[in-house]
């Protein structure tokens, strides 16, 4: 709810600060003493348009802040967060007005934009009166007005997803279409690339086995020749070293019968012999597998050739060329397919408009059903609020194809005077009447999501027992939100949980306005001279104290 509204330099005010509670907040005042004013501000904080009209003479700029306490329930924070707007149980709004037209808004702290500052404020607050801002001003909101009288919300939203699912489905089928050259270029190049691929016939870790071959190729005169030359060192030549280790293997045995100490030394001689031995027919046989085949070395360079030249086209490696092949023969089977594709959309799409069809049907019966329901409980109720022959209307159009709110558009229309025909709200209704018909839907339909209602000239053209209705009436929306209430009536007056008094003082020479609470015997002072006029007597003081313990009893 709003908790707190500060202004500043705005037309006569120069600095006000007011505080709101829940319930019933009614505030009164001479004509002309900026009750007006109030209603202007909190239009601006609503996003309202501003002009340079409303900065108090002598000033440059005009200020309104206002404090709004959210419930726990409450979606807004989290929708504040992820603007990046901070806030925790409690919302600070600003917005400066300056004559250079420079216009600043402020949400939760930070510079903010007035498009944010308006989609928030109609979460949080609504104006019933002259103002533009208006839930019955905008025929969209007709149609979420209706649909929660007749309980509609669940087969809604059930229609809502439907709809989604075949407005998804339909683009998909354009997507197709609109296509088909751009698939058919992707499927030449799709299928130049997967035959590429598959003729290569490349195996994971292929590359690193040619290089190999090639470095073995490239080197194999100089391979064969050098281990057969450590062949012929070690074994196979003249002076060969395991022939000269054998003689001195001999001679070794020959002392050791003289010295026994020598026995590891030619044990030694003799695993050393052995191991050369080994490390000489291994050269043999290795010599033997060398090969210098020129032919095979173009084979093994032409094979890398085309490697590398894949790996530029596709991927850094074999493996992610494989991996891409793959994936392009996956696609390459879904371009093949589209015609399936399609086929399988298009039954796809007639079932569901089916089913749109016959939810939004249901949905069209049960608000027409609803529709004459609700024309009856506002009429019955604008009967009492002195619009005797006011007729309220449900007018519907149909719509060609299914929409995302259903099978129709639906708009309020009223008629004030007997003999009119009810038009639109916006080209008919007054200020007085547009609230007048709010205050009524409010006690069809008191569920809302926004926690403050501000009600202005509610009470233009009533009187009597008509104005006590009135009182009634909002008193018993105020107990399910906070709502706000401009009236020069002392009978809608003597409802309030909190009664404010606008008035206009002269201090130094300058007209500014205040805002009074009144309790006790300053209240009983107002409602009577609400009452009276200019001459209060004991018997219209007694009149407002008796009035105002009624409307403490409602």
């Amino acid at each position: 709810m709003l908790t707190d509204l500060s202004i500043k330099n705005l037309a006569i005010i120069d600095s006000l600060h007011v505080p709101f509670r829940d319930g019933l907040t009614i505030l009164t005042g001479e004509t002309g003493a900026g009750k007006s004013i109030i209603i202007d501000a909190v239009n601006l904080i609503m996003g309202g348009r501003a002009s340079a009209d409303l900065i108090r003479s002598g000033e440059e700029e005009a200020t309104v802040e206002a404090v709004f306490q959210l419930p726990p329930a409450s979606p807004l924070p989290a929708r504040l967060e992820e603007m990046g707007i901070e806030c925790g149980g409690e919302l600070l709004v600003k917005r400066v007005v300056s004559r250079s037209g420079r216009n600043r808004v402020f949400v939760g702290g930070g510079l903010s934009t007035l498009g944010i500052l308006a989609e928030i404020a109609r979460e949080l607050i609504n104006i019933y009166g002259q103002h533009e801002s208006q839930t019955l001003l905008r025929p969209e909101n007709h149609l979420l007005l209706l649909d929660g009288f007749a309980e509609l919300q669940p087969l809604r939203g059930a229609y809502t997803a439907l709809f989604e699912e075949y407005r998804a489905t339909e683009t998909r089928i354009r997507e197709l279409e609109e296509g088909e050259r751009e698939v058919a270029r992707r499927l030449d190049l799709l299928s130049f690339q997967a035959e590429e691929i598959r003729a290569a016939a490349l195996a994971p870790g292929e590359d690193e086995e040619l290089e190999r071959e090639r470095s073995l190729l490239v080197h194999g005169e100089k391979l064969l020749c050098t281990s057969q030359e450590a062949f012929d060192a070690l074994y196979g030549g003249d002076g060969a070293i395991l022939d000269r280790l054998a003689e001195v293997r001999t001679r070794i045995a020959g002392i050791i019968s003289v010295d026994p100490t020598l026995v590891p030394l030619h044990e030694t001689l003799e695993s050393s012999a052995a191991q050369l031995e080994d490390a000489a027919l291994t050269l043999r046989d290795y010599a033997a597998r060398v090969e210098a085949d020129p032919a095979r070395l173009e084979r093994v360079e032409e094979r890398l050739d085309l490697i590398r030249r894949l790996k530029k086209k596709y991927a850094p490696t074999v493996e992610g060329i494989i991996a891409c092949g793959a994936e392009v023969a996956r696609e390459l089977d879904l371009l093949a397919n589209r015609e399936r594709t399609r086929g399988e959309l298009d039954a796809a799409l007639g079932r569901l408009k089916t089913e749109l069809v016959a939810k939004g049907r249901e949905i069209s019966t049960r608000r027409r059903v609803a529709a004459r329901e609700l024309k009856g409980a506002m009429e019955r109720e604008i009967h009492q609020l002195a619009m005797k022959h006011a007729v309220f209307e449900v007018a519907f159009e149909e719509y060609p194809e299914p929409r995302a709110t259903g099978m129709e558009r639906v708009e309020f229309l009223f008629s004030p005077n007997p003999g009119e025909p009810p038009k639109p709200l916006s080209r008919i209704a007054s200020g007085g009447e547009l609230s007048r018909l709010m205050l009524a839907l409010k006690q069809i339909l008191p569920e809302s999501d926004v926690p403050t209602l501000i009600f202005d000239e509610v009470d233009t053209g009533i009187g009597g027992a008509t104005s006590a209705l009135v009182g009634e009436k909002l008193k018993r929306v105020s107990r399910g939100q906070q709502v706000l209430c401009i009236t020069h009536l002392p009978q809608v007056a003597a409802f309030a949980d909190h009664h404010y008094k606008v008035e206009k003082r002269v201090a130094e020479g300058r007209t500014a306005t205040a805002v009074t609470v009144l309790e006790g015997e300053a209240r009983v002072a107002e409602m009577a001279r609400m009452l009276g006029g200019v001459t209060i007597t004991y018997r219209t003081r007694e009149h407002a104290r008796e009035m105002i313990e009624e409307g403490r009893r409602a």
